[in-house]
């Protein structure tokens, strides 16, 4: 089992990127996941939020580690996060995490944009409004 949370502390964060081999982003929200058992980093995020968007930067697993069902739930806890303060614009970078996942998690290319884009609208309220998909 694993446990998804706020970071909320800069020292925790700045562990956090380092272990997941990302650029720490100051000032900017974050997520961290870690093994409920032994305490252990497992992921994390990092993402802002703007003016009736978000942007997505990183969704990182430990370097050395893979686990893509933990970093599909903490790609949409993120997500789900961003939903519940009222925006439902979300942008992602192409680098965030393998494409792979970021497909999976419902990111697509936006055309005109270096972003890629998923419409959060609905995704949270038990009826995923087209939002499924199949993890392989």
């Amino acid at each position: 089992m694993f446990r998804i949370f706020p970071i909320q502390e800069e020292s925790v964060h700045k562990r956090y990127a380092e272990a997941c081999g990302a650029e720490y982003r100051s000032g900017w929200f974050a997520f961290g996941m870690m093994d409920a058992e032994s305490g252990q980093i497992m992921g994390m995020s990092q993402f802002e939020i703007g003016e009736g968007a978000a942007c997505i930067s990183d969704l990182r697993a430990k370097i050395g580690t893979e686990d893509v069902e933990a970093m599909f739930i903490l790609g949409r806890s993120t997500m789900s996060f961003i939903e519940s303060v009222s925006v439902t614009d979300c942008y992602a970078l192409p680098d965030a995490a393998e494409g792979k996942l970021l497909t999976m998690i419902g990111f697509r290319p936006k055309e005109g944009k270096d972003l890629l884009f998923c419409d959060l609208t609905g995704m949270f309220n038990g009826h995923c409004s087209g939002h499924a998909v199949e993890l392989k």
